[in-house]
C-alpha cells in the first residue's frame, strides 16, 4: 500500500486553496452585479440605452405584492411609448414602484420612482407625444400626461374598466394586459386619488421629492412592483 507524507498532504491542500483563490474573483467578474450599472444609467435619460426601439410585439411581467400580471405591447401604435416602457422595463427603473393610484373600477397607475434622485432627472425627460390611438378599454394601457403636449414620462395606467370617456383625452393605447388582470383588480385601493392621484391633478409633489419614504410612511398599505422584466410570449 502506498502512503502519502503528511507533508505532501499538507502542500496539497495548500495548493488547492490557492488554485481556488485565484478561479472565485474569475467567477465573479464573469457574473457582475447589473444593479450598479443600472443605477447609474436610472439618473442619466440621456443615456443611449434608453433609445433601444423595442420589438414590434413584445412582453413583459410584472411580478407584484400581489401576484403576477403579463402585458402584450405593439410598437406600431404608439412607437415613442412602446419603446420608452420596453426601456423603463429592460432597465429596471419599476422595481419597487408603488402603485400610487388605484381607484376601484376605474383605473391602477404607477410609476414614479421610489428614489427622488431619478424622479428628479426623469421628470425634465418626456417623450414625443405619439397621436393619439386605440380605446381605453379594460384592460388596456397607457403613458399617463397632462393637458398639455410634452408630458409623458414614466408613468403609465391600466383601465380597470371600460372608461371610454377618456378616448376624447390624447392618449395613445398600446398595451393590454393578456395574464393577471384580477391581480391588478385586487391592488389596494382603500386610499384612492389621495395617495397621488394623477398627472393631471398636479397632486405628486411629494411622492416626486420623497419618493417610497414619503409613500411608505403616509400610505403604508400601497402595493408594489416587486420586479418587472421583458419576456417571451406566454404559452396557451
Amino acid at each position: 500500500m502506498t502512503t502519502t507524507s503528511p507533508r505532501r498532504t499538507v502542500a496539497a491542500l495548500v495548493l488547492a486553496a490557492a488554485l481556488l483563490a485565484s478561479v472565485a474573483p474569475a467567477c465573479t467578474r464573469q457574473r457582475p452585479s447589473a444593479r450598479p450599472r443600472t443605477a447609474s444609467v436610472l439618473l442619466d435619460p440621456s443615456n443611449a440605452e434608453w433609445q433601444r426601439p423595442s420589438p414590434p410585439v413584445w412582453y413583459a411581467r410584472f411580478e407584484t405584492s400581489k401576484g403576477d400580471f403579463v402585458v402584450r405591447c405593439v410598437r406600431a401604435d404608439a412607437p415613442h411609448g412602446s419603446d420608452r416602457f420596453y426601456n423603463l422595463i429592460r432597465l429596471g427603473y419599476y422595481d419597487d414602484v408603488r402603485f400610487h393610484r388605484v381607484v376601484p373600477h376605474y383605473i391602477v397607475q404607477w410609476g414614479l420612482h421610489g428614489d427622488p434622485a431619478v424622479n428628479a432627472v426623469w421628470v425634465h425627460a418626456p417623450f414625443v407625444d405619439d397621436p393619439k390611438y386605440g380605446s381605453n378599454l379594460r384592460g388596456t394601457l397607457a403613458f399617463a400626461r397632462d393637458t398639455v403636449p410634452g408630458t409623458a414620462s414614466t408613468q403609465v395606467y391600466v383601465n380597470l374598466r371600460d372608461n371610454t370617456r377618456n378616448d376624447r383625452d390624447p392618449f395613445a393605447v398600446f398595451g393590454r394586459v393578456v395574464r393577471g388582470m384580477e391581480v391588478l383588480d385586487s391592488l389596494y385601493a382603500g386610499y384612492g386619488e389621495q395617495s397621488g392621484s394623477g398627472v393631471r391633478q398636479h397632486r405628486q409633489g411629494k411622492i416626486i421629492t420623497g419618493g417610497n419614504a414619503y409613500l411608505d410612511r403616509g400610505f403604508p398599505r400601497l402595493d408594489r412592483v416587486i420586479r418587472a422584466e421583458i419576456v417571451d410570449e406566454p404559452a396557451g
